[in-house]
Order: structure tokens, then sequence, then C-alpha cells
């Protein structure tokens, strides 16, 4: 799984830059502040789990993988999906029903980063 981690925690880094890079430089002036903003924090958020991702991938191999750092990294990437995707969408659309969607990616990021924790602690 650790090779898993690595490749997707790149590739979504690297569309982290890209979706960052057209956030500013495509959506500016179009978009209102608050949906700006909901983009940018969807940006940070989700270059942020990608590292988080990448994190997951390298414990895996100083450690050996387990149904934790498994669970830790499928958290991350539906977390990204929900929670940043959700936000993207909201702000590319304008329909703000789909910020309902958010919370549940937040609760995936969060799920993410206690198996990390567990897994570490029982890996030590």
């Amino acid at each position: 799984m650790a090779k898993i981690f690595l490749l997707l925690g790149s590739l979504l880094m690297a569309l982290a830059v890209v979706i960052g890079a057209f956030g500013a430089h495509g959506l500016e002036g179009r978009l209102s502040e608050r949906m700006m903003k909901n983009y940018q924090t969807g940006v940070q958020y989700h270059m942020i789990h990608g590292i988080g991702l990448l994190l997951v991938g390298l414990v895996a191999i100083k450690l050996a993988s387990s149904s934790l750092l498994t669970g830790a990294g499928w958290s991350f990437v539906v977390g990204i999906v929900l929670f940043s995707g959700s936000l993207y969408a909201m702000a590319l659309t304008g329909v703000t029903k789909l910020g309902a969607i958010t919370p549940i990616g937040g609760l995936a990021f969060i799920i993410g980063w206690i198996l990390l924790g567990i897994a570490v602690v029982r890996g030590l």
C-alpha cells in the first residue's frame, strides 16, 4: 500500500497545485469573495491532506503497512474528494447546498489523522 499512497499523494499534490493556480489566475474577479474563500479553503485542505497521504506512504515503508495505515490513507483520499471537491463544486457552480457534503469530508480527515496516530504509536 505504501507505493499506492505515495503515488496517489504525488498525483493529488500535483492536482492541488493545478487547481490552486487555476483559482488564482482563472477565477480572480469571477467569483464572489465568499466563494473564492471557499475555493481557497478547498485547495488548502487538499494540499495538507495530500501531504498527509505522502506521510502515510512513508510511515508504511518505515513501520510496514497495516490496516490502520490503509484506513488513514483512504480516509485522506475520501476527505479530499468530499471536503475539497464539494468546496470546489460549490464555488464554481454557486450551489451552496453542496456545502452539506463538506463536513463528511472533514470527518474523513479527522478519522485519517486519528488512524495515522494510532498506527504510529502501535508501530513504535
